[in-house]
């Protein structure tokens, strides 16, 4: 395996096993092939997608998903399953449920299959986290983009300190997950994929709530850059 891909290996209770290899440097190409009809860009396009049915024929993030929808197409959100992911030289693993290992592999998919909304989330996802919690999935998304910020300020660019990006950002992605879920439910007999993308948007949800209503949530954990003023208002 490249030290540039992750890999999912997905194992049910049934003894059968399903795996998944991501790349991390790969360009989408449009398929010659015939591909099946909820892979159409046109067919529940996303209303903010910027790419055009009279030149590109399939969603790209449509066609990414083909493997995970095929391997969930007949199972369950809840069915419970073994995950195991290597990433960067480490193996996480996990006993969970269908939904939330999917949901992290198709986090982890979007960002590189070509998708113009979910390509800005690369570099968060060259640092991918499995199943990362509600928490770290905010502490991530602030931090890679302030870290982005940074980047921007060193190369003499305009930097945005007030995140305001960051919030259309992920006010973007929550449409997006609307638009893919309405794709796969009409791919699938059961609703793990669907599912999956359902917990994706709670995730982005959380990123917005904490831009726009923050309310200490994070302070405990990043006292030491507080004052002690700051933590008795609180």
């Amino acid at each position: 395996m490249s030290s540039n891909n992750v890999r999912y290996r997905f194992e049910f209770g049934d003894g059968s096993e399903w795996r998944c290899e991501v790349a991390m440097d790969s360009e989408y190409q449009e398929s010659s092939a015939e591909l099946p009809e909820w892979t159409r860009l046109g067919f529940c396009q996303c209303s903010h997608c910027p790419l055009s049915t009279a030149e590109v024929r399939y969603c790209p993030y449509a066609v990414a998903l083909l493997g995970p929808a095929k391997a969930t197409a007949d199972r369950p959100s809840h069915e419970p399953v073994s995950v195991s992911v290597n990433v960067r030289d480490r193996e996480v693993r996990a006993e969970t449920t269908l939904q939330r290992a999917m949901g992290s592999l198709l986090g982890l998919i979007g960002p590189f299959s070509g998708c113009p909304v979910t390509a800005i989330l690369r570099p968060m996802a060259r640092y991918h986290l499995p199943l990362s919690s509600p928490e770290e999935t905010v502490v991530r998304a602030f931090s890679t983009y302030l870290l982005g910020q940074y980047l921007r300020d060193q190369h003499n660019e305009n930097a945005d300190w007030s995140m305001q990006g960051l919030r259309r950002i992920y006010a973007d992605l929550r449409q997006l997950n609307l638009g893919m879920s309405q794709r796969l439910r009409a791919s699938q007999k059961e609703d793990a994929g669907v599912n999956s993308f359902v917990l994706l948007d709670l995730l982005a949800a959380d990123v917005g709530y904490a831009l726009d209503q923050y309310e200490g949530e994070l302070d405990e954990s990043f006292g030491e850059f507080l004052s002690d003023a700051s933590r008795k208002r609180d």
